[in-house]
This record gives C-alpha cells, structure tokens and sequence, in this order.
C-alpha cells in the first residue's frame, strides 16, 4: 500500500512536471513561415532561438537566464514573436521538424548553439548573436539597441 502511494505521488509529479514544460514551450513558435505573417501584421519583430535544448550548455544558461525571466517574457509579448528551432537529441521532434530545422540552419548559416537572429516586421535582417551575458534585462536592452540601429538605417 505504502509502495503504491510513494508510485502514484510520483507518477502525478511527472505528469505535472511535463504538462509544465509544455505550457512553457507553447510560448515559442515553431514554424517561422507563420511567425513572419503574424510579425508582419502585429508589427512585432521576430526573435529565432537555434538552440540543442537539452544537451547544450549555454542554450540552457539563456533559457533559464533570459527566456524564462519575467523581464524577457514581458518584453516579448509586446514585441516579439519569438521561434524555437531546436535540435535536441533526447526529445521527440517529427522528421518533418527535424528537416524542416536543419533547412533554416543552413539557410541562415547556423554553425553554433545558441544562435539567436532577429528579423523586422517587414523580414529585414536586425541581428545574429549567441548568448548575451547580464541575464534578462541586459537581453532585453541589447535587443532594443539592435532594433533601435535598424530603425535608424
């Protein structure tokens, strides 16, 4: 009886745990096509992650730094329509996904992960980065920098 409770509180804590990662993941895109329409019409500029989710180090430390961080989501959901293009090795991802992913990379000559590149409304080419140390709020303000360049070109 004991070892059926200790199984079943377990179980529900797993199923709590990954019903939590994908209300997190929900808030990332996964088809650029879609975003560039959406970022197109709302005005927003479009943020790509190229990232190895679960088994790159500095693609976690911006996750957990920046992405999960209130400053970051506040700012993106008035500003961006943000893209996840993730090459994890442990995680489920449909063939079509994963080929769809490797096409992007090369497209935007992705060589290394994190890989960060941000594109205007209108599809102009705003920036191409990695990882951006001072967290969250110096995100933030480097992402303003490069928006507030490419207005003023």
């Amino acid at each position: 009886m004991y070892m059926r409770k200790i199984l079943l509180t377990g179980l529900l804590a797993l199923l709590m745990l990954s019903i939590g990662v994908r209300v997190e993941a929900a808030e990332w895109e996964t088809d650029l096509v879609q975003a560039v329409k959406t970022a197109k019409a709302s005005g927003k500029y479009v943020l790509v992650d190229f990232t190895g989710s679960d088994w790159c180090p500095w693609c976690m430390k911006l996750e957990e730094e920046v992405f999960s961080q209130p400053e970051f989501k506040k700012y993106a959901a008035k500003n961006l329509i943000c893209v996840l293009v993730d090459f994890p090795q442990d995680k489920y991802q449909s063939d079509e996904q994963k080929a769809w992913n490797k096409l992007l990379a090369k497209k935007y000559g992705v060589t290394g992960y994190p890989t960060i590149i941000m594109f205007s409304p209108n599809g102009g080419f705003v920036l191409k980065s990695g990882y951006q140390y001072g967290g969250a709020e110096n995100y933030v303000n480097y992402l303003k920098e490069a928006i507030a360049g490419y207005k003023g070109k």
